[in-house]
């Protein structure tokens, strides 16, 4: 089978939206947790390692390096966060406001992603179609 490196972009911007989806869940648990005893938020790290990926080797050509990615090779890490000390009595570190705007910033880089792929496969479909 030919590879026509066609969908390396969004395979690329498909693992991007799971990270996302998965830095959402974690958010929402964060919130959810708000109120228990000793609980550390917990966040997801991804965008710098992404960048790191498609960023590395010696090629100055961006679709040269967005062909060589790996879609195995990196993947959202999720961690405590314990550089936030807490400052609440109970050792709970979550800060409901800062929460709630993550989750809708997230939320906003999700739905953004989602509408890009799409756009990705309508220009294959127009591609496909035009003779």
């Amino acid at each position: 089978m030919l590879s026509s490196g066609a969908y390396d972009f969004v395979d690329i911007m498909t693992k991007a939206a799971d990270a996302s989806w998965l830095r959402e869940e974690v958010i929402s648990n964060n919130i959810a947790n708000v109120d228990t005893p000793n609980f550390k938020r917990k966040d997801v790290a991804f965008s710098t390692y992404l960048s790191a990926a498609l960023n590395e080797g010696d090629e100055k050509n961006l679709r040269q390096r967005i062909k060589n990615f790996k879609e195995d090779s990196v993947e959202p890490l999720v961690y405590t966060d314990h550089r936030n000390l807490s400052y609440r009595l109970d050792g709970n570190n979550v800060d409901i406001d800062t929460e709630n705007v993550e989750l809708a910033s997230e939320q906003i880089k999700y739905n953004g992603l989602i509408e890009s792929i799409s756009k990705e496969f309508s220009m294959l479909k127009n591609a496909m179609q035009t003779r």
